[in-house]
């Protein structure tokens, strides 16, 4: 009986360099220490792919250095939710992350455009890596396309680019995990959100109070790149779409890791991984999020309604239809865990469902 998978690092519950799992830390498994691996020559670097047709689409990766930080909210913040508590004390290593999300202009040289999988050198072959469906409407749900978040892809799809990236770049191209998504939007601030005190979310962010427009009144999204960076130079990090980490969402995952590491930093405890059918998380808010929703601690699970509208049979394992507030940005770490090294999802479809390995 085939039965539909998602087999990918993926399900490993991870953040920064940190595992976990659902069903609790093993005992005897301890925090090991992680070395700081940042080169010393850590710039930024510019990444450019291009079709067989002469379409080619550039994005910036700034460097974010290895640190650790608080992650989570404490108890006295406005609007906190129970899952980003208690805070916990995160050790990340250096790695790249994309200045802003990844735009259609980048997606569509891998779905649309590079239908032959060749990059530049005609005789530079790649595996064959499955590709999105055509959805049965517009993709871009009315959005702007040109300069704007690729948006309504699954986390299978995303997953399913930055392999693609992999291979046709030859960097260890992935999604960031919670722990490096947190640290990347916090840039060294504390507040709830990752600006400096004193300043105002609307210079950094679009969502609900400032993403309407004459065509879209519930708001849209925007070119990327077109409000203020943090200070380590991200764009977009609140606001215009969410965006998808690696993780399993786990509503106490912080309590788990407090107690594995028994006050100590937290550093890579290697939690046995066990898998979920559906709530990755996603974080940032989008342009339809109240403020309180963008907030740098603010965690939101995946779920199956997030595609209820597709009337499709069986529902695309590719389009999350009608939920255009998803999207994601990559990054390249500079020295990879070894349970997230080449991260090779694989779905199957059958009755309707998408199952996971019990």
């Amino acid at each position: 009986m085939v039965r539909s998978l998602i087999l990918c690092s993926a399900v490993l519950l991870s953040i920064g360099l940190v595992t976990f799992t659902l069903a609790g830390p093993t005992p005897e498994t301890k925090p090991s220490e992680v070395k700081d691996t940042t080169p010393k020559e850590f710039k930024k670097f510019t990444e450019t792919i291009s079709a067989p047709d002469g379409t080619k689409a550039s994005w910036e990766m700034i460097p974010i250095p290895a640190g650790e930080f608080v992650m989570g909210s404490p108890e006295s913040e406005t609007d906190r939710n129970k899952d980003e508590g208690p805070q916990i004390k995160v050790k990340v290593g250096a790695f790249w992350m994309a200045k802003c999300e990844v735009t259609w202009d980048e997606f569509d040289i891998w779905w649309k455009i590079n239908n032959t999988n060749l990059i530049d050198d005609p005789k530079k072959k790649v595996d064959d890596i499955t590709k999105p469906t055509t959805p049965y409407v517009d993709e871009t749900y009315g959005h702007e396309r040109e300069k704007h978040p690729a948006i309504c892809m699954t986390h299978h799809a995303a997953m399913r680019y930055c392999e693609w990236l992999r291979q046709v770049t030859g960097k260890k191209y992935r999604l960031p995990t919670e722990a490096e998504w947190e640290y990347a939007c916090r840039a060294g601030q504390k507040g709830p959100f990752g600006i400096p005190e004193g300043d105002k979310i609307d210079d950094y962010a679009w969502y609900k109070a400032n993403s309407k427009d004459d065509d879209h009144p519930k708001g849209t999204t925007h070119a990327v790149g077109t409000k203020k960076p943090n200070a380590f130079g991200l764009h977009d990090m609140h606001g215009n779409v969410m965006e998808w980490c690696l993780d399993h969402y786990v509503p106490d995952a912080y309590s788990r890791w407090s107690k594995l590491a028994e006050g100590k930093l937290i550093v890579n405890p290697n939690y046995k991984p066990t898998v979920n059918k559906w709530s990755h998380t996603a974080r940032g808010g989008h342009f339809r999020s109240e403020a309180k929703d963008l907030r740098a601690a603010a965690r939101v699970a995946s779920n199956e309604k997030w595609m209820e509208a597709d009337p499709q049979r069986p529902q695309s394992i590719w389009w999350l239809t009608t939920f255009d507030v998803i999207g994601f940005r990559v990054v390249v770490p500079v020295e990879e865990v070894e349970n997230l090294k080449d991260l090779k999802p694989l779905v199957v479809k059958e009755n309707n469902e998408i199952f996971s390995p019990k």
